[in-house]
């Protein structure tokens, strides 16, 4: 029934302004805003709405990951950009001084967003 639907995910931010600054200008992403909203066109040509809410709590969890060849020149680039990388001391996924995650599966780093919300770069071959 749903197969062919043009499906797409979304998430909350508190700042649509900082929201758009971050993932046009610091992320590099096309970012177009539509009714107080902000529609972001990611590489794989899918599209992610995030859209203002009150009192917003940012999830716990990752929620958009961005595949790359490297991610050590992807931090570093980041970084270069103002972007703060996850440092993670305990835990399974402690990352380096860097905040990259090396073992146990794919070299992952993770950053937020103004919001708090959680986004990675992770270097990954798939179907991503």
């Amino acid at each position: 029934m749903l197969k062919t639907s043009k499906a797409f995910s979304g998430f909350a931010v508190s700042d649509i302004p900082k929201a758009k600054q971050f993932y046009g200008e610091t992320l590099g992403l096309a970012v177009k805003e539509d009714e107080g909203m902000l529609v972001l066109d990611l590489g794989s040509g899918a599209k992610v709405l995030a859209y203002p809410k009150p009192n917003h709590t940012p999830a716990t969890f990752t929620i958009l990951n961005f595949p790359v060849d490297d991610v050590e020149s992807t931090v570093r680039a980041l970084r270069e950009r103002g972007v703060r990388f996850q440092v993670y001391r305990d835990g399974p996924n402690k990352t380096d001084d860097q905040g990259i995650f090396r073992g146990g599966g794919p070299t992952i780093a993770w950053f937020t967003d103004p919001s708090g919300n959680i986004l990675s770069v992770i270097e990954a071959e798939g179907p991503y």
